[in-house]
């Protein structure tokens, strides 16, 4: 493990060079890796595992995700199973199910995991919020985390070019004595960049603020009130979008993603600089009050029960295909799609 500096902060970190492939798969060489689930973050990490030489199945449903599991190479009845037979046959199980699909099928799933067997996540959401969803794991259990910081597809993606997606890592309860091998283990396994220490509750709360903050929420809400303020004034679609979406995503970003936000002021015409430097502390102070109230939301269980009352409807799927097409038909994002297909590379 590596001590590094964190902007003043040393943490704990782990990659290959620490605890290398080879270690890795020399922890697991005995494990049958059961990956629950083929939807978001399924296929990355079990394609990943298996490409790096781990023994690994899958447990999906019959459906179109089943079929795309086949599509990926998986074999029915050798190594793409049900649900219960994966949970059954597998000596680490991995719930990688919506957070939803984890609560209404964990009475299927438990009696399968029997003493010393990992049940692993990739999410602290069912552990962290147990008193609201019922998954409550047994004793004699390793319950472990591996948590990319990002989608399955991206997890997926870089792997394919040789790049690493960065992961938090928990141990929740260690009834083996090898909990900590056995999460270092699997967060090498799927290809993670670097990997850093966290607890199934840090990780729950952190990422419903992320998600609900500046990763989705607050980034939409962003955009459109500047798009909004811009058409109000008189600028067409095509210019509100482009100073609102278009240049953030495909200049702005990149280069404070790859340098840091120093380094893209630096880059930018003097008058963008002295604007971003004076503007950054007005909206500081006027988004944290909104973070703040966001966090309180998710560490009180509130967001929590939100999603799981959301979730629990049965036409949930119908109301969330109109809350998208809503966001997909609206004027901002019809201009975003005409945009896009004017970027060289479409044409």
């Amino acid at each position: 493990m590596a001590q590094l500096d964190f902007g003043g902060t040393i943490e704990t970190v782990v990659t290959s060079k620490e605890f290398s492939l080879e270690k890795a798969r020399e922890v697991l060489k005995n494990e049958t890796i059961a990956v629950l689930g083929y939807g978001v973050q399924g296929p990355g990490q079990a394609c990943n595992l298996r490409d790096n030489g781990f023994n690994v199945i899958v447990g999906q449903r019959q459906g179109k995700t089943y079929d795309k599991a086949v599509a990926d190479g998986w074999k029915p009845g050798e190594t793409l199973f049900s649900l219960e037979e994966a949970a059954q046959k597998g000596t680490i199980v991995c719930m990688l199910l919506s957070d939803a699909a984890q609560m209404q099928l964990w009475p299927t799933i438990k009696p399968y995991l029997t003493a010393g067997k990992a049940l692993y996540f990739s999410h602290g959401f069912a552990i962290n919020w147990s008193d609201r969803t019922g998954v409550v794991p047994p004793t004699d259990i390793d319950v472990i985390m591996v948590a990319p910081k990002g989608s399955g597809t991206s997890l997926r993606t870089m792997f394919l070019e040789g790049r690493g997606l960065n992961s938090s890592y928990a141990v929740y309860q260690d009834a083996t004595g090898k909990a900590l091998d056995k999460v270092l283990a699997f967060g090498i396994g799927i290809g993670s960049g670097y990997m850093f220490e966290t607890t199934f509750q840090r990780e729950a709360t952190s990422d419903l603020t992320g998600e609900r903050g500046s990763l989705m929420g607050a980034i939409q809400g962003l955009l459109l009130a500047q798009y909004e303020v811009l058409r109000e004034n008189g600028h067409s679609p095509s210019e509100a979008f482009n100073e609102t979406v278009e240049e953030l995503t495909q200049s702005l970003m990149p280069l404070f993603g790859a340098k840091g936000m120093d380094w893209m002021y630096a880059n930018c015409s003097t008058t963008a600089q002295r604007g971003a430097l004076d503007w950054m502390g007005p909206f500081h102070d006027a988004i944290k009050p909104v973070v703040q109230k966001l966090y309180q939301s998710v560490v009180t269980g509130t967001e929590a029960q939100i999603s799981i009352d959301a979730n629990s409807k049965p036409d949930y799927r119908v109301g969330l295909e109109k809350e998208l097409q809503a966001l997909r038909e609206s004027e901002m994002w019809r201009a975003g799609a005409t945009v896009r297909q004017l970027r060289p590379e479409n044409n």
